[in-house]
């Protein structure tokens, strides 16, 4: 059966992984995904992550990052806000900020997969994908 929304799914596994202190998931692989890890990497809330080709579907690999040696997640939370059923857009002008800076809203634009500080930087909205804290 086909998914209706992968990018919810992607979330829903990194949750449930960082809840039970795996060290890495595996997910299925996309171009979006691999853009939205690409940015989960640069903003600190991963350690890594790589592509494993294969031949029927290639599987993103999501290394999961620990603040101590107590397994404090650096993700404390993840919401997907924009949903098949319910696309939410922002202007330039209305980009959200979590927890006054401390998270990452992520949104789609002309521009790619950015974050919030980018988008506020070039001076661009979009669509808000999620927000990550």
């Amino acid at each position: 059966m086909a998914m209706t929304d992968p990018i919810a799914d992607m979330l829903t596994r990194i949750r449930n992984a960082v809840m039970v202190k795996h060290e890495k998931v595996d997910i299925p692989a996309s171009g979006i995904k691999n853009e939205l890890a690409s940015l989960m990497k640069e903003e600190g809330f991963i350690r890594n992550f790589k592509i494993i080709k294969d031949r029927k579907q290639d599987t993103l690999r999501v290394y999961l990052k620990y603040e101590t040696e107590d397994a404090i997640s650096s993700i404390r939370g993840l919401e997907r806000v924009s949903k098949p059923g319910r696309r939410v857009y922002v202007g330039k002008k209305d980009v959200p900020r979590v927890l006054k800076g401390l998270g990452v809203s992520v949104l789609s634009t002309n521009k790619g997969i950015i974050s919030d500080r980018s988008a506020r930087e070039i001076g661009v909205g979009g669509e808000l994908i999620c927000k990550i804290w």
